[in-house]
């Protein structure tokens, strides 16, 4: 496995198959909301924020999916950008109603693939 200076958090089980040879990925059958919170507790840790968490035109719970890197390396006291970032985006998360349930099957593969897509542009930036 090619050694990073982040991880990557996430629900989406395309992500998990596509970069858990080559990255350090962590992976929850969890919510959207729950994977930011899972980021927030992590942010408390002493990690950073990479990505943004509400990357991309798709509203929080209109997708059940969500990616985001953070550091590996932790700092000694939270990085408060990063903290409001993710308090900002479990706010907004509980701004709207679930929707993902009202989806046919398919639909699922195409939010794993956009989710994939937002995280693969991030990751470019990130390997640099």
């Amino acid at each position: 496995m090619a050694q990073n200076n982040f991880e990557i958090i996430t629900n989406n089980p395309l992500v998990l198959g596509k970069l858990r040879e080559t990255h350090y990925v962590i992976y929850h059958d969890i919510s959207y909301e729950e994977i930011l919170k899972e980021v927030r507790d992590r942010i408390h840790e002493g990690h950073r924020l990479l990505s943004h968490p509400l990357s991309g035109s798709v509203k929080p719970k209109e997708t059940p999916y969500k990616s985001i890197i953070i550091t590996t390396g932790k700092g000694m006291e939270p990085d408060i950008e990063s903290l409001e970032l993710i308090e900002n985006a479990i706010e907004a998360c509980g701004k709207f109603a679930f929707k993902a349930d009202l989806y046919g099957a398919g639909v699922y593969k195409d939010f794993q693939l956009i989710d994939w897509t937002l995280l693969k542009s991030a990751l470019e930036s990130a390997e640099i």
